[in-house]
């Protein structure tokens, strides 16, 4: 794919993501931290998803099939599949670094998955706040 493709695409995917995300927003954004998680930045999630870090996505399937980090688990928040189990399925152990995002500060629902984690004793929990739409901006690739 050309460099013009690949920016056009990108762009798609961002408008798309905020589009979807737009109702979330009401003017109450996501907390800026979560007890028991490490706030990180674009920087550092690119580098721990070059690491193999697991990725949990916790947005609607709407959300999901707009675009998502490569090699996240899509676990929607309120349905059956958002629990426990299939966190440890999909890592194998409470140790394991998880990374939970969303549409950016204006998303709660990454900020409530890591809350979850913790609660659940996952022990290495990472929050990216910023989420789907700083990930895009760094370049970084997408599915």
């Amino acid at each position: 794919m050309s460099a013009l493709g690949r920016d056009l695409l990108k762009t798609v995917a961002i408008l798309a993501v905020f589009s979807f995300a737009a109702p979330v927003v009401a003017g109450n954004p996501s907390p800026k931290s979560v007890d028991g998680a490490k706030t990180i930045g674009a920087k550092e999630t690119r580098a721990l998803w070059l690491k193999g870090v697991a990725f949990i996505d916790p947005r609607s399937s709407a959300d999901w099939d707009a675009g998502r980090i490569p090699g996240s688990l899509h676990m929607e928040r309120g349905k059956p599949v958002y629990s426990e189990q299939t966190v440890l399925d999909f890592v194998k152990y409470k140790t394991a670094p998880i990374v939970s995002y969303c549409n950016a500060e204006s998303c709660h629902r990454s900020a409530k998955l890591a809350q979850d984690l913790v609660k659940w004793g996952f022990s290495e929990v990472y929050y990216f706040r910023d989420g789907y739409p700083a990930w895009l901006e760094t370049g970084s690739p997408f599915e």
